[in-house]
């Protein structure tokens, strides 16, 4: 017998809100106009034109990654799909892995590790603290690990790991391989591959680089494509096999139907970046968090994490006593159609700044809902003090609207 037809389907214009929501949480973000123009096209994902923009998304992903020599492979998933690449293609199941723990995504890192059969030692990092290089050591000289992982950006609680770039100096000293997930860090604040010898680069196309969710990127450096080309044994995982998405990205073979509107979306955000070029956008992502942090502060709240660990790609503020996160989330994108993001376990709430984020325009409308849902919920702010401090600040910078 077949099934009855459903009744209650409703096209999306029923369904979405008749305004948009300004997308200010920790990601999906807003997205260019030609990304998204881009992404509603669907054309052969093995005919001549998608080499021909396959090899650009390589050239200019090289210079994302900051890398001459490394390999760009693109995923069909979210950042985690390319976490997941990086982590089963690099780690040998026996292997000894180093997971730097402080956050949400920095653990996800150890889960993946553990789950392919990997012997895991947990660095656990205080919350609201970036790890330090003698920290790392100690444990490299005392566990001896073939891999480390770490977050750039901890988007969970705002955490970034400023001294990056003398934690991977320490996995080269000591022969280790380190990952890296730089989804939310990539084009936003610098992150130089080859410069500082990282083994694997990971990003998602919906924080830092202002693409669609679904689409991901991952570099490897020539140390570890050697060692994933010389690996004897098979990968459990077929799709996310980095030997078998070569033969698409590099070999302009098969390997599975590419999510040929989300490659060409990610050429597009990918193109924008260089037109803008990677110094000017990193001082604009800087220049208006500071301006938005600033502005929160002038407020009379308070930020989660001390500058020397603060992430400036996304903003944590602690919620005052007697706030409910949930209803000040529902307050905003109800009354103000602005949306930020709760907490992965921190009493806090979180202001993305990355990519089309990182506007003038975005900033004071976000800074005004936040500080308006706030005293509606019954808690005195200082809003005049907080919007003048964002403006003072941003007039300094002389940034563009």
């Amino acid at each position: 017998m077949d099934l009855p037809i459903p009744h209650n389907i409703v096209p999306l214009d029923n369904i979405l809100p008749d305004e948009p929501l300004l997308m200010m949480g920790a990601g999906p973000v807003p997205i260019p106009a030609k990304v998204a123009a881009a992404n509603g096209i669907v054309i052969n994902h093995l005919g001549d034109t998608m080499s021909q923009i396959i090899e650009q998304v390589k050239v200019m992903g090289r210079y994302v990654f900051q890398t001459e020599r490394g390999t760009i492979l693109g995923v069909a998933g979210p950042g985690s799909a390319a976490m997941e690449m990086a982590v089963a293609n690099i780690v040998v199941p026996g292997d000894k892995v180093l997971n730097i723990c402080n956050g949400f995504f920095s653990n996800r890192l150890w889960e993946m590790s553990k789950r392919i059969g990997a012997e895991t030692v947990k660095l656990e990092v205080p919350d609201a603290v970036s790890v330090s290089p003698q920290q790392v050591e100690e444990y490299i000289i005392t566990h001896k690990p073939n891999v480390i992982t770490i977050v750039q950006g901890e988007t969970s609680n705002t955490v970034c790991n400023h001294q990056l770039p003398e934690i991977a100096a320490l996995a080269k000293r000591y022969g280790c391989f380190i990952i890296v997930d730089a989804v939310c860090t990539l084009s936003t604040m610098p992150l130089k591959m080859d410069e500082w010898g990282v083994d694997a680069v990971i990003t998602g196309g919906q924080k830092g680089l202002s693409c669609i969710p679904g689409i991901s990127l991952v570099g490897f450096s020539e140390a570890a494509w050697t060692h994933i080309h010389n690996r004897k044994d098979d990968l459990k995982h077929w799709c996310l096999d980095a030997k078998l998405a070569d033969q698409f990205w590099n070999k302009k073979s098969y390997h599975y139907t590419a999510p040929v509107s989300g490659i060409l979306a990610i050429h597009e955000a990918l193109r924008l970046i260089c037109i803008e070029t990677l110094p000017i956008r990193f001082e604009r992502h800087r220049r208006c968090s500071e301006a938005l942090q600033n502005g929160i502060e002038a407020m009379g709240l308070e930020l989660h994490v001390q500058p020397e660990s603060r992430l400036n790609s996304v903003v944590g503020i602690n919620l005052p006593q007697g706030i409910n996160g949930k209803q000040l989330l529902s307050q905003m994108s109800s009354r103000y159609r602005v949306e930020i993001s709760g907490s992965f376990g921190p009493n806090i709430v979180r202001i993305g700044q990355m990519g089309e984020q990182c506007r003038a325009h975005n900033l004071f409308r976000t800074l005004h809902a936040l500080g308006s849902s706030i005293k509606a919920l019954g808690h005195s702010v200082n809003l005049p003090a907080g919007m003048a401090m964002l403006e003072d600040t941003l007039g300094r910078a002389n940034l563009p609207e």
